[in-house]
């Protein structure tokens, strides 16, 4: 079993420890929205843009979720926040909070967030989906899952989350 599969399966392990059903997709290496959408013409969910970023002090960081044919201004959403200016988080930041690398920022990730530092922010437009569609940890996959069990997943972890208006 390789390492990508390993990633994989803890996801799914994880989910059916909640008795949450997910369907996965496996497709090659996706690691930007225009090389996913290739991959998720076919499936029916809403596909989402995951954004890591932190503060400018470093000391907090923020997942944001939004639909993948949507754009987020990040000076609105500094106003929005009052966190002063946001940027993306590096790749160290990235593995040490979500246990990803960039092209695989995923919800998922914050199964490795144990301190729960990182605050998520998905935009409400997505309260209102059915399904929903995240990479397990690794992007050579697509998890596409009911938005309430998403949600069931969220509380499970304990982090911070909410949805807003951010577009």
């Amino acid at each position: 079993m390789n390492s990508d599969e390993v990633l994989i399966l803890r996801i799914e392990e994880y989910l059916n420890n909640l008795g949450i059903s997910f369907d996965r997709y496996d497709h090659p290496p996706a690691p930007d929205i225009p090389t996913a959408s290739l991959y998720w013409k076919d499936i029916e969910a809403a596909h989402c843009k995951n954004l890591f970023f932190r503060n400018h002090k470093g000391n907090r960081h923020y997942l944001v979720i939004i639909e993948h044919k949507h754009d987020l201004a990040i000076r609105d959403l500094e106003q929005l926040l009052k966190q002063g200016k946001l940027s993306f988080a590096s790749p160290e930041r990235m593995m040490k909070y979500l246990g990803v690398t960039p092209g695989s920022v995923s919800p998922f990730g914050l199964i490795n967030d144990t301190d729960h530092h990182v605050y998520l922010f998905m935009d409400k437009n997505l309260s209102t989906v059915d399904k929903i569609s995240f990479h397990p940890l690794i992007n050579t996959s697509s998890f596409v899952i009911k938005r309430a069990d998403f949600e069931k997943f969220l509380f499970s972890l304990g982090n911070g989350w909410e949805y807003i208006a951010l577009y």
